[in-house]
């Protein structure tokens, strides 16, 4: 991590997501009491696996003056076990429903937590999400994981005051930051991978459906 912060060309994109569906759709599924809802953790990673196969760049490695693109979309998140921090892998999260992530992840932390996580769990992402919301931590950048070209840094869900349709409301919102190895990602790039997952998370519905054949991108297809 030191040798990241001191020679990574790194710089940061942060934006705020509607949370408003996200709430709503956990407590829907709470509601049919078939086990635990998907956690907002496992919204964003079920989003960014789908975003990242739909802009392969930020889905990429810097090695020695070249920047190779992975194969699979393989997901770090960021675990506290307590005396250590781990980042078990979510495999293939582009091709996952939001069920799917959301057990895996569950499995994941468990292992971690409980010094049962194996080398091979730990190995093989291609980009990482760091979620420090359940500490009160709004926002925050991250230390990119090399030679992974990008980190999410994900913040607290808070009730904020928002302009909708005209009217004042509170309005659930969580601020996340894309912090990018310019020598990988521009900022347009980087922006342009930052809007499709906060479109993504704010209709979290298509989460649930198979990805192979979901492909709602809305008015989100480009960007300049």
């Amino acid at each position: 991590m030191a040798e990241s912060a001191r020679t990574i060309p790194s710089f940061p994109l942060t934006t705020e997501i509607d949370m408003t569906r996200a709430k709503e759709l956990r407590a829907r599924i709470a509601e049919l009491d078939a086990g635990p809802a998907p956690s907002f953790t496992d919204i964003v990673v079920a989003a960014c696996g789908r975003a990242l196969r739909e802009h392969p760049r930020v889905n990429a490695a810097y090695d020695d003056g070249a920047v190779t693109q992975f194969g699979r979309v393989n997901v770090g998140i960021a675990v506290d076990a307590g005396n250590a921090l781990l980042v078990p892998t979510i495999t293939d999260a582009d091709t996952r429903s939001l069920s799917s992530v959301a057990a895996r992840t569950k499995e994941l932390a468990e292992h971690a937590r409980s010094g049962r996580i194996t080398p091979a769990e730990l190995e093989g992402a291609t980009f990482t999400v760091s979620n420090l919301g359940m500490f009160g931590v709004t926002v925050f950048e991250a230390v990119i994981n090399p030679p992974q070209a990008a980190i999410l840094a994900v913040g607290a869900l808070r009730e904020l005051p928002r302009f909708v349709d005209g009217e004042l409301r509170a309005v659930p919102v969580m601020t996340v930051t894309l912090t990018s190895d310019h020598r990988v990602l521009d900022g347009a790039e980087a922006a342009r991978f930052l809007r499709r997952l906060a479109a993504l998370v704010e209709r979290p519905m298509a989460l649930l459906l198979d990805p192979h054949v979901n492909d709602d991108r809305g008015d989100d297809r480009g960007m300049g």
